[in-house]
Parts: structure tokens; sequence; C-alpha cells
């Protein structure tokens, strides 16, 4: 139940007494008035020039304080909380529980339903390794970053995207880890989509192939017998060239670990669930969003746009994205090893 407004005589007496110097506590006792409520009159006061209610946008809300107070405790607890969520514990309460009236009191308190970003699930493991590994590396030369061979796979739908989630946050807070959706990096592929493995350098890109049933140790080193190597001589890479690879299971098994060493290709470590380092992550946004224009209606096209378009990336495109690497070096320090816009 609201409480009833102070008058406007009682209001102006306030006033005068804070003008006279009176202090908070002295005012309150005599005015039986409580010095919460006493602090909200004087700064309206100072803000406005006058104690008075000042004339309303609208009309009053028919949620009360307690009950804004309590959806803002409970979108701030748990960001992903639905508004279906929210009015039925509203109408627990015995609190208005129209969405519009939901919304407008959680907006008002600065949080704002947006969709949520996904982010891999980073333990406290992870983000230690995450954040050693950019200090290590953040002094590297832009000599020894082109000469990176930069690789990863990516699965590729023929119709429609992932479900999307909303979260309630404030702005600045997107990469927030309780504002993001956890993901994993290596999931089973099927259904209308094909995978693709694809590398490139600062040089161009590399080599895209594409995946024909179930990936596996086996399958991955016969992609890397016939693509590493003739992407490092198309692209130009010296003799010094490092390859990137994640740590899917299929990239570190016992027999893949073999064949690197026997093949003599160089590895660079990378610390797990750190797709935000590596810049090839961008060139699979940019092939998804060039695929969605072309429209393929069957996995066949799809293959072959893949290809098509994978060829296309401009050379401008590929400085920006190998420059970037230092900045994602910098933005995991500064996140101390967590989430970053990248």
């Amino acid at each position: 139940m609201k409480s009833k407004e102070l008058s406007v005589d009682l209001r102006d007496r306030i006033v005068s007494r804070h003008k006279s110097g009176e202090g908070y506590r002295t005012t309150s006792a005599a005015l039986k008035v409580p010095m919460s409520t006493l602090a909200s009159i004087i700064r309206k006061w100072k803000k406005f020039k006058t104690p008075r209610t000042l004339p309303r946008a609208g009309r009053p809300s028919k949620l009360s304080d307690q009950g804004r107070r309590a959806l803002v405790r409970e979108v701030t607890k748990n960001p992903m909380v639905t508004l279906s969520e929210l009015q039925r514990s509203s109408a627990e309460r015995g609190e208005p529980s129209r969405r519009t009236t939901i919304s407008a009191a959680i907006y008002q308190s600065g949080l704002y339903g947006r969709v949520a970003r996904r982010k891999p699930l980073l333990s406290k493991r992870h983000m230690a390794a995450h954040l050693e590994f950019a200090k290590r590396h953040l002094k590297d030369s832009q000599t020894m970053r082109n000469k990176i061979l930069w690789s990863d796979e990516t699965k590729i739908e023929l119709f429609g995207v992932n479900a999307r989630r909303h979260v309630w946050r404030k702005p600045g807070t997107a990469h927030h880890q309780a504002s993001t959706i956890p993901t994993v990096k290596h999931v089973k592929y099927g259904g209308g989509s094909v995978m693709v493995w694809g590398c490139f350098a600062a040089s161009g890109p590399g080599r895209l192939a594409v995946i024909d049933g179930t990936m596996n140790s086996t399958v991955y080193q016969k992609i890397l017998k016939e693509n590493v190597r003739p992407s490092v001589r198309q692209l130009k890479l010296k003799r010094s060239w490092v390859l990137q690879q994640d740590n899917d299971p299929k990239h570190t098994s016992k027999s893949t670990s073999e064949w690197l060493k026997k093949n003599k290709m160089k590895t660079l470590e990378w610390p797990s669930q750190s797709p935000d380092l590596n810049p090839i992550e961008m060139l699979w946004h940019d092939l998804k969003k060039a695929l969605h224009a072309r429209k393929p209606s069957n996995k066949a096209e799809l293959q072959q746009f893949c290809k098509d378009e994978w060829a296309k990336i401009p050379p401008e495109r590929r400085k920006r994205l190998i420059a970037s690497y230092r900045k994602r070096l910098i933005a995991v320090i500064a996140a101390k090893g967590g989430p970053t816009s990248y």
C-alpha cells in the first residue's frame, strides 16, 4: 500500500529548516518524518527548485515500489528470466501482472531486454589459461603473427539459424558472463547443414574443405594432409610458419599429435574455449552472411557457394583481422580471462 503524500506546508517547513542549516536527524525528530523521506524532498528541491509534487507525464503506475524492487531483484538475480515468469511471480505477490507494466518498471530501472550473445562456457581454469596466454603473446611481433596459419571448422546451416534467447541487461554489459549464453565448441553436425574446415593467413585465404560424414581424428588428419601444406605454399609462408588449431579432441588426440610430429607441423599452443582469440571466427561470420544472401536451395549448392565465397575474401579484410589479434589479447587481459566483445 502506498503511503500518503506529505502536505505542501510540511514540505515547505522541511526545506526551510534545511536552509537554516539544521541536520536531517534533528528535522526528522521534530517533524516526525522519516529521514529517507526528508532526503528525497531535499533532493527534489535542489533539482527542481520546489518541494511540491510536479505534474506527472502519465497516470501513476499501479505497481508498488515494493513490487518494482522485487522485479528488479528477480531480473538481476536471473537475467534470462522471461516476461511470462515475471508475470506469474508478480501475480503471486498480488501486484499487477500486465506485460507492459512489468516491462516499463524494469526499463525504468535501467535494465533492457536484449538478445543474449553466445559466448564460450568458461570455467575458472579456462579463464586463467586464457589470461596467461594473452599476457605471454601480447609482445609477439607482427612478423611472427604473419607466420600463423589460422584454422578452424564450422557448421553452416542450409536453412535458418539457431534459436535466440533474450536477456535483461544494462547498456554496455552485452558481453558480461551473466548476459551471455554459454557455448561449447565441439558438437555433432547433421541435418540441413554442412561442416567445413578452412584456414587463412595474413597473405590470403588458404584451402576450404567440405567434410563428408562424421569427423574423427583420422578424417582430420586427412584434411591436414590434403590442405595444410598446399595452403602454406599458396600463401608463401616462410619455413618458420606455425599452425593454429583449437583444442577439439580430434585435434589433440594421441594419433593426431603423433601425425603432426611425424609430418613436422609445428602448432601454436592454444587455450581451451578461446574462439574470441581466433580471427578466423569473423571470416566464418562473413561467409555465413554471404551464403544467406545467395540462398542456396540444397546441400550441393551450399557446398559450392562456400568455396566460391571463401575465395572472394577481400585482402583488406584479412589484414584488419590479423591486426585485430593484438586487440583481442588486450581485451582478454582487460576481462581477466573472461568473455570479450570479440
